[in-house]
């Protein structure tokens, strides 16, 4: 086996993923059921040796971060729970041979918390907004396997007007920006 065909690529759509040079790809499905869920049954079936979470996000105005932007996750946050919640974590670290990775394989990448929530503008304490980030970490944390999570800004998140959200943009920079990320996470998981 190819050390790319151990990495296991996950996305919530396929406009998201890259053309698989060698890698597995997986469209787990929009929100953090259904991504918990496919990532769950794809680490079962397929035992990947790292998983890298890729996709389009949103960004606070505050932050400044403009559209294709990409953004490397140093942690997700469940933002649909209550700090304090205590059966499970708020908050999941990045791997950080991953992330180490992930910032050699693009070094003008932002590096942010990125958070989960299942409603568009539901996060809190982040600049950075996804619907299933956690989602995907927290069952590669229960199966033993380093993950990252990796955006493309499409829009500002307060910006209720989806026509405004610049889609192709960042569905171009997440997919151009993969490539060379795997190539750099297969390189560091043998």
């Amino acid at each position: 086996m190819s050390d790319f065909a151990r990495i296991l690529v996950v996305a919530a759509t396929d406009r998201e993923l890259a053309t698989p040079a060698g890698w597995r790809t997986l469209a787990c499905g929009v929100g953090p059921v259904d991504a918990a869920a496919a990532t769950a049954a794809a680490i079962v079936a397929q035992r990947p040796s790292a998983i890298v979470h890729v996709g389009i996000a949103g960004a606070r105005r505050a932050s400044a971060i403009e559209p294709a932007t990409l953004v490397i996750g140093s942690a997700a946050l469940w933002c649909d729970v209550a700090p304090g919640f205590r059966w499970a974590p708020r908050e999941i670290a990045a791997a950080p041979s991953l992330l180490d990775a992930a910032r050699r394989a693009l070094p003008h990448a932002l590096e942010r918390r990125i958070g989960t929530s299942a409603r568009v503008g539901g996060t809190s304490d982040c600049e950075v907004e996804a619907m299933e980030g956690y989602a995907v970490l927290r069952a590669a944390l229960l199966a033993g396997i380093p993950a990252i999570e990796v955006r493309a800004i499409s829009n500002a998140v307060e910006e209720s007007d989806r026509s405004l959200w610049r889609f192709d943009d960042a569905f171009a920079a997440i997919t151009a920006a993969t490539p060379q990320l795997v190539a750099e996470v297969a390189s560091c998981v043998r």
